[in-house]
């Protein structure tokens, strides 16, 4: 195998998934799939026969919950990168797979160029680790900046607050895929329809919401607003 080629094991129980995630990671130069696991034992056992050098890691797996396999592998101290590919974008996955060492974690659904951003930094850091005894500082940083570009990230707008931020958007998501108003927000959190309209809007500059305006027979049009085709991976960094 060429040593500049990363060795990639996909950890996937839905074979068309796995086939999709294969076709993405081959489209970025320095990446081929060398294997295909469809559970976390099977995953294991392939691990301890062939070299990888990166994991695909789905969480929602029939047989087990890939953060459980995320754990046994840092238990035994086999040597692999993962990054997690998954729909879980619950606070405490999010925060198991960190922990554990995770290098990314992506939210289906995500866009390709964030699955490429994702890859291309990884495969920086592999580039200096397998060619270089020591870094420098400068070196260092580009490992690290990816780390502290989410934790950038995840500051709130000035004069948001995580708990109304968190009342709102539970609102929101409990009122399904529709158009709504702040108005209709303000009336089912409790929360004063003007704080309402605020978050609303930071949501929008965010990229979490989509504002139209609905136009009536009478008075002012209304601002109505929905959830972006990406705003819940959008907002989810924001929980963690």
């Amino acid at each position: 195998m060429n040593t500049s080629i990363i060795s990639v094991l996909i950890v996937e129980d839905d074979p068309m998934v796995s086939e999709m995630n294969k076709f993405y990671l081959e489209q970025v130069e320095g990446f081929k799939a060398e294997g295909w696991a469809s559970s976390p034992d099977e995953a294991l056992s392939m691990l301890e026969q062939g070299v990888y050098e990166l994991i695909l890691l789905d969480i929602y797996m029939k047989e087990s919950n890939g953060l459980e396999l995320l754990s046994e592998i840092r238990h035994r101290g086999i040597k692999v990168d993962v990054i997690v590919i998954s729909a879980a974008s619950d606070k405490k996955s999010i925060q198991v797979a960190l922990q554990n060492g995770a290098v990314d974690y992506l939210i289906k659904p995500f866009e390709f160029s964030r699955f490429q951003a994702a890859l291309s930094r990884y495969r920086e850091q592999n580039r200096l680790f397998r060619y270089q005894e020591c870094l420098n500082q400068s070196e260092l940083d580009t490992i690290t900046r990816f780390r502290q570009e989410q934790r950038a990230s995840q500051e709130l707008p000035k004069g948001f607050t995580r708990q109304t931020l968190q009342t709102i958007w539970k609102v929101i998501e409990s009122d399904g895929a529709g158009w709504f108003s702040a108005e209709d927000i303000s009336m089912l959190s409790g929360i004063s329809r003007v704080s309402v309209s605020k978050y609303c809007a930071g949501l929008v500059e965010m990229g979490v919401l989509e504002m139209d305006l609905a136009y009536g027979t009478v008075g002012r049009p209304v601002q109505k607003y929905q959830i972006a085709a990406n705003g819940r991976m959008t907002i989810s960094k924001y929980f963690v």
